[in-house]
C-alpha cells in the first residue's frame, strides 16, 4: 500500500471517488497540505434524497479541514457535481468524508468534539487551530441531532430546579428523569419560574413523552414552579425535597447574621460557624468558640441557628404521620423562640411561613422514593464547568453544554463514524 492508498483510506473513499493529488503549501506556518479529490470522467452519483444514480449536471470546488498531517495542517479539495434527478430535480450530492454544510471532515470533528469532552471550548479550538465560534457550531449541531432522537416515553418522574448561568440572577432551568441512572438530563431552558413548565411539557410530547405519565415531581418551594405544575401536569404529585427547606432556614439564619452585624460586632467566624452541621465534625476550634459566644451572649443569630438544627429532629421522624406531628410541634416552638425579637429575626418568620403553607408538598419527602440530590449534584458540575470555560457567552452555549456533559446523547462522535 502507497501513500496515496494510506491516505484515500483514511478519508473513507470509495468509488467513483479517488485521491488524485498532493500539494504542500511552505509559505504559510504552520505548513498546509491539500489532498485532492475527483471522480472517474462520466460517473453516476446517488441523488441525496432518493439514492437513484444520476449524472453530473455541474461542478463545485469545496475545501474542508481534514486532521492534521503530522505537525501540518492539512485540507481536502474536490469539485462537487450537482446532480439532475428526474424526481428531485437538481441536488447537490453528499460526500462520504464530510457532513451537508460542514467544512470539516468528518474525522476532525470527531477529534474535536472528543477533545471538547475533556477540555473548555475554548482551548480545544485552541489546540486545533480553529476560532472557538466554529467549533461551537460543530458541538451545537451534534447536539441538536441527538436531541432529535431523545424517546421520553418512559419519563415518569422528574425533577427541576435552576441554576445560574450569568451573573445579574440570569439563570438556566433543568429537569431530570429521576429513574435514569446515568445522563439524566432531559430538558433545558432559558429562565425560571411558571414559563418554563409548559416548554418542557411541549418538549415531552414532541419526542414521544406524555404530560399524563408523569407520576411525579420534585422541585423547590418557588410559588411559580408549583403552581405552573398544577396547570401543566395536573396528574403529577409534587414533593418538595428537605434539601431546600434546609436552605431556607440556612439562607434565613444568614439574613440574620448579616442584619444584627449592622448592630452589634458579632463573635469571629460566625459567619462559617452558623452555616455548618453542628455535629457533623467539621467546625473548627474558632468557629465553636463563636458558637459559645454566640450562645452566651444572646444574640439572635443564635436563636436562628438553633432553629435550624432542630430540622434534623424533624427529619429523623420514621413516618409521615410522625413527621406531620413534629413539623407542626417545631412551628409552634420556633414561634415562641423568636417572639421576643421580630425585628431582628423576621427571615426566620419568614421561613416558618413558607415551611408551613408547604407542608403538604414537603410530607411526600417521607411517602416518596425520589429526590432532589442528584440534581443538586450537578449544578455543581455544571457550575465547574461553566467556571472552567471562565462563563458561556449566552443561555444557548451553557445550555448546550449542559446536555453534552449530563444529558442521554449516545456516542456523539461515532455517529457518523
Amino acid at each position: 500500500m502507497d501513500a496515496g492508498d494510506l491516505l484515500a483510506l483514511g478519508l473513507g473513499l470509495q468509488p467513483p471517488w479517488r485521491l488524485v493529488g498532493q500539494r504542500v503549501d511552505t509559505s504559510k506556518t504552520p505548513h498546509e497540505v491539500f489532498l485532492e479529490v475527483t471522480a472517474d470522467r462520466g460517473a453516476e452519483y446517488p441523488c441525496p434524497v432518493c439514492g437513484v444514480l444520476c449524472k453530473a449536471h455541474d461542478f463545485q470546488e469545496f475545501t474542508w479541514r481534514h486532521l492534521n498531517l503530522f505537525q501540518h495542517h492539512c485540507y481536502v479539495t474536490a469539485r462537487l457535481p450537482r446532480v439532475d434527478c428526474p424526481d428531485h430535480g437538481i441536488k447537490r450530492v453528499k460526500t462520504p468524508w464530510a457532513r451537508e454544510g460542514s467544512r470539516f471532515t468528518l474525522l476532525f470533528e470527531q477529534a474535536a468534539m472528543t477533545l471538547v469532552r475533556e477540555m473548555p471550548v475554548l482551548a480545544a479550538a485552541r489546540i486545533i487551530g480553529i476560532s472557538d465560534t466554529r467549533l461551537w457550531r460543530v458541538v451545537h449541531y451534534y447536539v441538536a441531532q441527538a436531541l432529535a432522537r431523545l424517546d421520553l416515553s418512559g419519563v415518569k418522574a422528574v425533577a427541576l430546579d435552576e441554576t445560574a448561568c450569568k451573573r445579574r440572577h440570569n439563570y438556566v432551568t433543568v429537569f431530570i428523569d429521576l429513574d435514569r441512572k446515568q445522563k439524566p438530563v432531559i430538558f433545558v431552558t432559558p429562565g425560571k419560574g411558571k414559563q418554563c413548565l409548559p416548554k418542557f411539557r411541549r418538549f415531552l410530547h414532541e419526542h414521544r413523552g406524555d404530560h399524563r405519565n408523569i407520576a411525579e415531581m420534585v422541585c423547590d418551594m418557588s410559588p411559580a414552579f408549583l403552581a405552573a405544575i398544577a396547570d401543566s401536569f395536573p396528574s403529577a404529585k409534587v414533593t418538595v425535597d428537605w434539601f431546600h427547606v434546609v436552605q431556607l432556614f440556612t439562607t434565613a439564619v444568614d439574613e440574620v447574621r448579616k442584619a444584627e452585624a449592622k448592630q452589634n460586632k458579632l463573635p469571629k467566624a460566625t459567619r462559617w460557624a452558623v452555616l455548618k452541621a453542628a455535629d457533623g465534625g467539621r467546625l473548627t476550634i474558632k468557629q465553636q468558640k463563636a458558637l459559645h459566644e454566640l450562645e452566651s451572649g444572646g444574640f439572635a443569630t443564635a436563636t436562628a441557628w438553633r432553629l435550624k438544627e432542630m430540622l434534623r429532629w424533624v427529619r429523623k421522624a420514621g413516618t409521615t404521620r410522625a413527621a406531620q406531628w413534629r413539623i407542626t410541634h417545631f412551628c409552634r416552638h420556633a414561634l415562641k423562640c423568636i417572639a421576643y425579637d421580630l425585628q431582628n429575626l423576621a427571615p426566620v418568620l419568614k421561613a416558618l411561613t413558607t415551611l408551613e403553607r408547604h407542608a403538604p408538598f414537603i410530607l411526600r419527602r417521607w411517602a416518596s422514593t425520589y429526590s432532589n440530590a442528584r440534581l443538586e449534584g450537578l449544578n455543581g458540575i455544571f457550575q465547574a464547568a461553566r467556571a472552567r470555560a471562565r462563563g458561556y457567552r449566552n443561555a444557548f452555549t451553557f445550555i448546550t453544554m449542559i446536555y453534552f456533559i449530563a444529558a442521554p446523547l449516545g456516542e456523539l462522535i461515532k455517529f457518523h463514524s
